[in-house]
């Protein structure tokens, strides 16, 4: 059942560039598609409910990577907070503030992505290039010392315009070079792009992202609503 996952990664795993991670999105997926995953090397899975996520860490092996890509609540972020790798969806100063007043009571520092809204899509989540450049000027974030900015995510519209895909995608690589050069210029750790996923993820590579996010093209469809 589980056998196409492996030539799934291995097919996509040899179309990347060096530098690229791939994250395998297995939400609405078992634990036994992820072990068969894991069984061929791949360390890094996406979720986007933290019920979900805190299940299956228990699940699973302690050497996984855990990514949170989808909207994540305040209340939520207690139950992720000891062991996420990397949380994708940072779209407020307020939640950035809230993982870590969570991540200090651990304590340890919490990688985060600051996720920018660039989609034509109204129900999409995410700052605005504007509102992002605004919560930077602001400044408070400097003074939080258990969370880290690492970089930028973004989704691409959904539709077959593959020009205003890439328009997207160049735009959020443009954004994340300004935000780098002004206000993370010594900091070696924002170096990450999210953008991509199984529709659109080599327009993505192609205009600067590091992670991608593959689900449908490893697992198949969801197996659970």
């Amino acid at each position: 059942m589980y056998s196409d996952i492996k030539k799934n990664i291995e097919r996509i795993s040899a179309t990347l560039p060096d530098g690229v991670t791939l994250i395998a999105v297995s939400k609405y997926h078992p634990a036994e598609a992820i072990e068969a995953a894991y069984a061929v090397g791949q360390r890094h899975f996406g979720e986007s409910k933290a019920q979900d996520l805190r299940v299956k860490e228990q699940q699973l092996p302690r050497d996984i990577r855990w990514h949170f890509i989808g909207h994540l609540q305040s209340n939520k972020i207690k139950y992720i907070a000891p062991y996420i790798h990397l949380i994708h969806s940072i779209d407020s100063l307020r939640l950035l503030q809230e993982v870590d007043r969570q991540a200090a009571k651990i304590p340890r520092t919490i990688d985060c992505l600051l996720q920018i809204h660039i989609a034509q899509e109204e129900t999409k989540f995410g700052l605005t290039p504007a509102e992002c450049l605004a919560m930077l000027d602001e400044g408070s974030w400097r003074s939080l010392a258990h969370v880290r900015i690492c970089g930028l995510m973004c989704m691409g519209s959904n539709t077959d315009d593959t020009n205003q895909i890439r328009n997207e995608f160049h735009a959020v690589k443009e954004l994340f070079d300004e935000i780098r050069n002004k206000y993370f210029t010594a900091k070696e750790s924002f170096s990450i792009l999210s953008a991509g996923m199984s529709d659109d993820y080599p327009i993505a590579i192609q205009e600067g992202s590091t992670h991608i996010r593959i689900g449908s093209d490893i697992f198949g469809p969801p197996q659970k609503g």
